[in-house]
């Protein structure tokens, strides 16, 4: 039975990248709520990590947009707001489709077969037996895959910042929306269109999901 969702971003050999990662990913998991205070003594004991790897994560983190710093009050999960829906669709449905479409010119054969079984493990996905928050996991899974794919850097670090913003608004109405499992499913489409070299529909299916998110969310507010 599949339902774990595959780590596609390896293995930090940095305590501070360890230490960013398990942050990053309750922050955007909402593990840790939005304006919820850091304290970072409590992160480096759960995380078995001392203090140091903690603010220098949290420092990234500022950067990402995920935690905000005051002087004398301290760091805080950042807070949402529902207009940062639209400054970050905005984005996105401009470079995901970019991604997109580079995966499926550039991507070398053995990144595409990665893909190509991707998809199949999400065909074979039970998602009666997944709950919402790994669906989420998967939805980040697919999409590091194909900035990866895209062979580009620089668009990598971009759009892996402002998924997270994204999948932490997601994340936010996850119980009110009905069809999360249907979002997730479009990725099947997406990851073979682009394993296959169809740039054109790679660009199509991605600008249609990013579409498809926004709208999802707004029809729940």
């Amino acid at each position: 039975m599949t339902t774990a969702a595959p780590d596609v971003e390896g293995v930090s050999a940095s305590l501070a990248d360890r230490a960013y990662i398990a942050i990053r990913d309750q922050l955007i998991m909402l593990e840790i709520r939005p304006n919820e205070p850091i304290d970072d003594d409590a992160l480096a004991r759960s995380l078995g990590v001392g203090r140091t790897p903690v603010r220098e994560a949290l420092k990234r983190l500022e950067v990402d947009r995920l935690v905000v710093s005051y002087p004398r009050r301290g760091t805080f999960a950042t807070g949402m707001d529902i207009t940062d829906l639209a400054h970050i669709s905005e984005i996105r449905v401009q470079l995901e489709p970019l991604a997109a479409r580079r995966a499926a010119e550039r991507a070398p054969r053995e990144l595409r077969g990665e893909l190509a079984g991707l998809a199949d493990r999400l065909v074979d996905l039970e998602v009666d037996a997944v709950d919402r928050s790994e669906l989420m996991r998967w939805d980040l899974t697919v999409h590091r895959a194909i900035y990866r794919a895209a062979g580009n850097p620089h668009l990598d670090d971009v759009l892996v910042r402002y998924d997270n913003l994204a999948t932490r608004i997601f994340c936010l109405f996850l119980d009110r929306l009905p069809t999360v499992d249907a979002h997730v499913g479009e990725h099947v489409g997406l990851l073979r269109a682009i394993a296959e070299g169809q740039a054109d529909r790679a660009e199509e299916l991605a600008r249609e999901h990013v579409i498809g998110f926004e709208r999802a969310i707004r029809a729940v507010i």
